[in-house]
C-alpha cells in the first residue's frame, strides 16, 4: 500500500531517510500528557503506518499547553525544517479553555492552515470541543469555527479525537481533560478511520 498523494511530491518533501513527513502540530492531547511516549496515540499511529507499509514518518511537534498563537510562532520553522507532505493541526483547546476571543482563534487557525497550504503540505484540521465554561453561545461558536474554516479553506476536517471518549470517566485522567493510556488506542483508531482512505491507494 502506498501513499496516494506523494507520488508527485519533489524530493524536498522527504526527510533524510527518504520518507515523506507527516507533521502534527498540537497541544497536550497529541503530546501525550500523562502517558508514556510509546503509548501515545501518535506513536500508535506511526505503528499503524508501518504495519500498512506506508512510507511515512510522523514528526510530533505538539507541546502541552500550546495555543493557536503559540502554534503560529512555531509552525514556520517546523515547515522549513521538516518540509512535510502532510500537516495535521490539532490546536484551539487551550484558547477555548482560557476564553480567548473567538475572532483571534479563528484568525490564528486560518493563518496556520494557510502556512501549511503555502508550503504545499496536505492540511488536515482536527475539530476541537471544549466544556461550556464560558456559556452556551461561546461554546457553540467555538465549535462551529472548525467546520467553517474547513469549508472556507478546503482542508479536510477530522472529528474531535475524544468523541466517544471524553464522556467516559474511566477513559479520562483525574483532570477530566486528558485521556488515559487506555484511551490512546481508541484515539488512534478514531484518527485512522478518518484518514485511511485519503492516505492510501491500491
Amino acid at each position: 500500500m502506498t501513499i496516494n498523494s506523494n507520488a508527485d511530491q519533489p524530493d524536498n518533501y522527504k526527510d533524510n531517510n527518504g520518507q515523506p513527513v507527516f507533521l502534527i502540530l498540537g497541544d497536550s492531547l497529541s503530546a501525550g500528557y500523562g502517558v508514556a511516549r510509546e503509548k501515545n496515540w501518535v506513536s500508535l499511529l506511526q505503528q499503524r503506518f508501518n504495519s500498512k507499509k506506508l512510507n511515512l514518518r510522523i514528526v510530533n511537534a505538539s507541546i502541552s499547553g500550546d495555543t493557536t498563537g503559540n502554534g503560529l510562532v512555531r509552525l514556520t520553522a517546523a515547515l522549513h525544517e521538516h518540509q512535510p507532505a502532510w500537516l495535521l493541526i490539532e490546536l484551539g483547546a487551550n484558547d477555548g479553555l482560557r476564553g480567548l476571543p473567538l475572532s483571534l482563534i479563528r484568525s490564528n487557525l486560518k493563518k496556520l492552515i494557510q502556512l501549511g497550504q503555502q508550503s504545499q503540505a496536505k492540511v488536515l484540521l482536527m475539530a476541537i470541543r471544549i466544556p461550556p465554561n464560558y456559556g452556551k453561545k461561546y461554546t457553540q461558536r467555538f465549535n462551529a469555527l472548525y467546520t467553517e474554516l474547513a469549508q472556507e479553506t478546503g482542508v479536510t476536517l477530522l472529528p474531535f479525537m475524544l468523541n466517544n471518549i471524553a464522556l467516559h470517566p474511566e477513559l479520562m485522567q483525574a483532570d477530566r481533560l486528558h485521556p488515559t493510556e487506555q484511551a490512546q488506542e481508541m484515539i488512534m483508531e478514531n484518527v485512522w478511520e478518518e484518514i485511511k482512505d485519503i492516505m492510501t491507494a491500491p
